[in-house]
C-alpha cells in the first residue's frame, strides 16, 4: 500500500470507528491531571477496571501530589497492591508526586519534555496526560490494542511503540491523534479482542489481514 493510500485508509478507519464509538474516551476515572497521571502509571500491565477500583481509596488518602510524595512506601504499596508490580509502582507514583510538588508547584506539567522528567513517566503516559487532561496533541498513545490493530489493518509494519506512533503521525492529521487511540482501544476491548476476535461483527474486517474471508481467499 502506497503512502497516500495508507493515509486515505487511516482517515477511513477513524471515520468508521467514530461512527461506531461516538462516546469513546479514556476509561480511567479521574477528576484532574494529577489523578490521571497516577492512574495511567498504575495501568501498566494492569486493566483500567482494576485501576479504577484502587484509585478512589488512594486519592482519598493522598488528594494532592505533595501528600502522595510524602507518603510512606509501605502504605502506598498496600493501596496499589492489586495493580501488580506494586513496589515499583508505589515508588514511581510517590516520586512523581514529590517532583510535581517540588518542581512544578503542584501542577502536572503541560509539555512532553517536562512530563518525561517525572519518575516512571514514559512517552505513552505523557501522551495520555497531554491529550486527555489538556487536549494537547503532540503524539499518539500506543498501547497493546493500538499496536496490534494498526498492524492488522496495514497502517504499520512496526512493533516498537515509538515507531508505530511515528507511522500514525505521518498518516493522520494532528486533530485525529488523540481520538485514534481512544477509538482503537475501545475497538480492541469490544470487538478486536486479541484471543477471541469477533471478526463477524467488525466494521473493519473487509480490510483486515486476519479477517477469515481474507485468509481463505
Amino acid at each position: 500500500m502506497r503512502q497516500k493510500e495508507k493515509q486515505e485508509w487511516a482517515h477511513e478507519v477513524v471515520q468508521r470507528l467514530r461512527h461506531e464509538y461516538p462516546d469513546a474516551e479514556c476509561a480511567l476515572i479521574h477528576k484532574n491531571p494529577y489523578e490521571l497521571i497516577v492512574a495511567t502509571a498504575l495501568s501498566a500491565q494492569c486493566t483500567d477496571e482494576m485501576v479504577n477500583k484502587v484509585t478512589p481509596a488512594l486519592f482519598r488518602r493522598y488528594p494532592t501530589p505533595d501528600k502522595l510524595g510524602r507518603a510512606r512506601q509501605e502504605t502506598v504499596e498496600r493501596l496499589v497492591h492489586s495493580t501488580g508490580f506494586y513496589r515499583n509502582k508505589a515508588k514511581n507514583i510517590r516520586g512523581l508526586g514529590k517532583t510535581v510538588a517540588q518542581d512544578f508547584g503542584g501542577e502536572v506539567p503541560r509539555t512532553m519534555d517536562e512530563l518525561l522528567t517525572l519518575p516512571g513517566v514514559a512517552r505513552k503516559t505523557a501522551n495520555v496526560v497531554l491529550g486527555v487532561a489538556y487536549g494537547i496533541a503532540v503524539g499518539v498513545v500506543v498501547d497493546t490494542h493500538v499496536k496490534r490493530i494498526t498492524k492488522l489493518l496495514g497502517l504499520t509494519r512496526n512493533t516498537d511503540p515509538k515507531k508505530v506512533e511515528q507511522d500514525l503521525i505521518k498518516l493522520l492529521p494532528q486533530e485525529d491523534w488523540i481520538d485514534i487511540s481512544h477509538l482503537l482501544i475501545w475497538h480492541g476491548r469490544k470487538v478486536c479482542i486479541a484471543r477471541r476476535p469477533r471478526c463477524e461483527t467488525c466494521i473493519l474486517a473487509d480490510r483486515c489481514s486476519s479477517a477469515p474471508q481474507l485468509g481463505a481467499s
